[in-house]
């Protein structure tokens, strides 16, 4: 891996988009540090710290993948999550409305077209979670109600209250609409993906804070098993990410006019995990509803039983109902998942229509049947992969007896999301090197 980048920098393209992408991603934690108009910067800080001594609320998870820009109230709060949100939610609209399917079909026209649509969702789900956050943070509940300062600039000190936080919605979708631009600007001028690199440095600005404060409450041994943790996990993740199944396939000669084509063979690559980091995304999000839920009801000073039972249980990553909700609801996630972006149908019939085929199996629906059986079959140990990992900040709640770590950053969604972008981005840098240096056939 290093050795790719000291290669790349020595190329003056390569280089250029490195340093490129290095200026977006400095432009970007500016941005997510900079407090948004109305906001008190020093109140913001002392209540973070309030609550990371007291009860951590629901909203740490979300903080850990905007960089801790949510809590602090930046300009850049709401990161990237509004960007996959909408582009979850336009996925799985493509296999409900014929429309988006067909615009999926057209290439890169359609894809366009999708993007725009993805844009404009990003915007409108961008001014609905501003507005949320600054209605929680009015309230005290975006701090789990562990503060007693205001992170909000009081009434009569300045401009109405009413503008103020007119203001702090407009500038945080704003700030989205940055963030979007700066995502794609590193895609198109950049290495990598945009997207997936600001989110990964999210994640990776608040790893030395959180080792930090691991450090101190627990002590040195502590730390450095916590290290020994993420040596082996890290490990794990290249493993299993890098897996894969390939399906031999072999094309039928063809004449067309005076040519011949056809007669090679290649191979479909099946990933074991094949739905990526979506089915934690979707699982965590539905186990965050009843925790949120809470928010908006009086249980802190008369809870019913079923609100007592979903804060002891579904609200606690420590307990062990919580553990195993989680665990069953990737493994559905995973399965739904890649049903829904792999259809076995429409890759045989392509096959089909290009003269393609599997050896020892007929084309059309005895294919289609062959690569459902095979990735149903792959499919099982890579969503109980994605389990294991998730879950395994869970147990260092239990071991440390603590629920203080609810954003534990060394494990779960974090690790498959920064492992996954830094293989996918040094792939892409060694790709580029191979169309630049490359060695001929005669020495």
């Amino acid at each position: 891996m290093l050795s790719a980048f000291l290669s790349a920098f020595r190329t003056p393209d390569l280089r250029k988009k490195l340093l490129f992408t290095i200026f977006i991603v400095a432009i970007y934690r500016l941005g997510a540090t900079l407090p948004s108009p109305g906001v008190s910067y020093g109140n913001a800080q002392r209540c973070i710290e309030a609550m990371e001594q007291g009860a951590p609320g629901v909203f740490t998870l979300l903080n850990l993948f905007s960089g801790g820009a949510l809590l602090s109230l930046s300009v850049f709060a709401l990161g990237i999550m509004p960007y996959i949100t909408a582009s979850i939610i336009l996925q799985l609209l493509t296999v409900v409305i014929p429309r988006l399917e067909q615009l999926r079909k057209e290439g890169q026209a359609g894809q366009a077209k999708i993007t725009q649509y993805t844009r404009y969702l990003t915007l409108g789900l961008a001014v609905l979670q501003a507005s949320a956050f600054v209605a929680l943070a009015r309230s005290g509940q975006l701090f789990n109600n562990q503060c007693d300062q205001w992170p909000l600039i009081p009434e009569g000190t300045g401009m109405p209250l009413w503008i103020t936080l007119v203001a702090l919605v407009v500038t945080m979708t704003a700030g989205t609409g940055v963030v979007m631009w700066l995502g794609e600007l590193i895609t198109d001028r950049g290495v990598g993906n945009g997207m997936s690199v600001l989110i990964f440095t999210s994640i990776a600005a608040r790893l030395p804070s959180e080792g930090w404060t691991i450090k101190e409450s627990e002590g040195w041994g502590a730390f450095f098993l916590v290290l020994a943790l993420v040596l082996v996990v890290i490990t794990a993740v290249v493993f299993i990410e890098q897996a894969q199944r390939r399906i031999p396939v072999q094309y039928a000669k063809r004449m067309i006019g005076r040519r011949m084509y056809g007669g090679t063979s290649t191979y479909i690559p099946l990933k074991v995990n094949q739905a990526g980091v979506i089915p934690v995304i979707f699982a965590s999000s539905l186990l965050y509803l009843p925790q949120l839920g809470l928010q908006f009801t009086d249980y802190q000073t008369n809870p019913s039983k079923w609100e007592a039972w979903v804060n002891n249980h579904l609200a606690n990553p420590a307990d062990w109902v919580y553990i195993v909700v989680y665990f069953f609801m990737i493994i559905f996630f995973t399965y739904f998942y890649v049903s829904i972006t792999f259809n076995p149908t429409e890759v045989a019939e392509n096959m089909k229509k290009y003269g393609g085929f599997v050896p020892g199996i007929r084309p059309g629906k005895p294919t289609a049947e062959y690569l459902d059986f095979i990735l149903s079959r792959i499919t099982l140990p890579g969503a109980l992969y994605l389990g294991l990992i998730s879950i395994l900040p869970n147990f260092f709640f239990i071991w440390l007896n603590s629920s203080q770590y609810q954003n534990f950053p060394f494990g779960g969604t974090a690790v498959l999301i920064m492992v996954g972008v830094g293989l996918e981005t040094v792939k892409q840098i060694e790709s580029q090197l191979m169309q630049r240096n490359y060695e001929g056939f005669l020495r």
